[in-house]
C-alpha cells in the first residue's frame, strides 16, 4: 500500500522553542495514524505544516506526492482540517457555513449546495441547518465543523484533537463517522489527548515527545514494547482477599496492588504461562474468584512509560506547539 503522507527530518522552531526536531513519518493511504504526545510535543505544529499553514525550517513533507512548501495549492485541495475548537461562524446558519466554505474551496454553487445538504444529513444536523450555528450545542458545532472540513471531499483528513470537550456519546458518534470515511479510502491524521480514542481508531500510532518521535507501531506493538502483562483477580469472598493476594505474590514474585473500590487485585506477570499456575494454586487453596484476566498494558500506561516525567515539563506560558 502506498504512502499518502511522507515526512522526513521535519524541523520547526519558535524562537528558542524547538517544536519539531527531525520528525519522520509515513502514513499509508486509507489508514488512520494516531499522533500522541504531552502538551508541547509538536503534534499541532506538524498538523499545521501538513495543512500548509506553517512552513518548516528544515526537512520535507509531501501529501499524495505534492510538497507542502513547493506545491501548497494542490495540497490544500487534498486536505480537510478540523482543529481543537469549532471554527464555524456562529452568526451564519449551518447551511450558510457549509456553502461559504464550499465556494471558498472552489466548488460551484450547485455542487456546494448539494454537498452541504448531504453532509448536514449525514452528521444528523439537517433539522437544525437553518438555525444560526451560535445556537448549536457543543456536539452539534463539532459535527458542523467536521462536515465543513469534508465539503471539498478531501483525500486526507487532519483531526487535531477533534473530540476535545465532547461527552462520551458524541465522541463515539464522531468515531463512527471517521471509521466510515476511512472505509471509503480517506487517510486520517489524528492527534488526541484521549488515549482510548487512538486505541479505537488508529491503525498505527506515533508518539512524539519534545519534538521527536520516541516510539511508533500498532497499539498492540507499543503495549508489548513496554513489556509485561497484568493479571487481575477479584475474589468472590471479600474476606479471602488477603489469601488471594498472598497466592498471587508467590506466583508473580511481587505483591499485587489492590483497588478498594472494586476489590480487584493486580500484579505484573511477565510469563503468561504462570497464569495456569495461579489458577491451579487458587483452586488448591479453595479460593474462588469472580474475575480473572490477563491483559496487556493500557495505552495510558504505554504513554506514561514512553514519555515519563518529561510529560510534566511545561512550555513558556501561552506557548502551544
Amino acid at each position: 500500500m502506498s504512502s499518502m503522507i511522507e515526512v522526513r527530518g521535519l524541523v520547526k522552531k519558535f524562537g528558542r522553542t524547538v517544536a519539531l526536531d527531525g520528525v519522520d513519518l509515513a502514513v499509508r493511504t486509507g489508514t488512520v495514524i494516531g499522533v500522541l504526545g504531552p502538551n508541547g510535543a509538536g503534534k499541532t505544529t506538524m498538523v499545521r505544516i501538513l495543512a500548509t499553514l506553517l512552513r518548516p525550517d528544515a526537512g520535507s513533507a509531501t501529501v499524495a506526492g505534492f510538497d507542502v512548501v513547493a506545491d501548497p495549492v494542490p495540497v490544500r485541495g487534498l486536505i480537510g482540517l478540523t482543529g481543537q475548537y469549532a471554527s464555524v461562524d456562529g452568526d451564519l446558519t449551518g447551511t450558510e457555513n457549509l456553502l461559504l466554505i464550499g465556494r471558498l474551496s472552489g466548488l460551484s454553487s450547485s455542487v456546494a449546495r448539494r454537498r452541504a445538504t448531504e453532509l448536514l444529513e449525514r452528521f444528523g444536523i439537517g433539522e437544525i441547518a437553518s438555525r444560526a450555528a451560535g445556537t448549536y450545542s457543543g456536539g452539534q458545532r463539532r459535527r458542523l465543523d467536521l462536515a465543513a472540513s469534508l465539503i471539498g471531499e478531501p483525500r486526507v483528513l487532519c483531526l487535531d484533537e477533534p473530540t476535545t470537550g465532547l461527552d462520551p456519546y458524541v465522541r463515539w458518534e464522531l468515531w463512527k463517522v471517521v471509521r466510515g470515511l476511512v472505509a471509503d479510502g480517506v487517510t486520517a491524521v489524528l492527534t488526541t489527548q484521549y488515549l482510548e480514542e487512538a486505541d479505537r481508531l488508529a491503525d498505527r500510532i506515533t508518539v512524539l515527545d519534545q519534538g521527536q518521535v520516541v516510539a511508533e507501531g500498532t497499539a498492540d506493538e507499543l503495549k508489548r514494547r513496554v513489556g509485561g502483562q497484568t493479571v487481575q483477580v477479584r475474589p468472590s469472598v471479600p474476606s479471602d482477599r488477603g489469601a488471594v493476594a498472598r497466592t498471587m505474590e508467590k506466583v508473580a514474585g511481587t505483591a499485587p496492588s489492590a483497588d478498594p473500590a472494586t476489590g480487584m487485585l493486580s500484579a505484573s506477570l511477565n510469563d503468561p504461562v504462570l497464569l495456569s499456575t495461579l489458577v491451579r494454586r487458587l483452586d488448591q487453596a479453595g479460593l474462588t474468584v469472580d474475575e480473572l484476566a490477563l491483559r496487556l498494558p493500557s495505552l495510558d500506561e504505554v504513554f506514561l512509560a514512553l514519555t515519563g516525567s518529561r510529560a510534566e515539563r511545561q512550555l513558556p506560558e501561552g506557548s502551544k506547539v
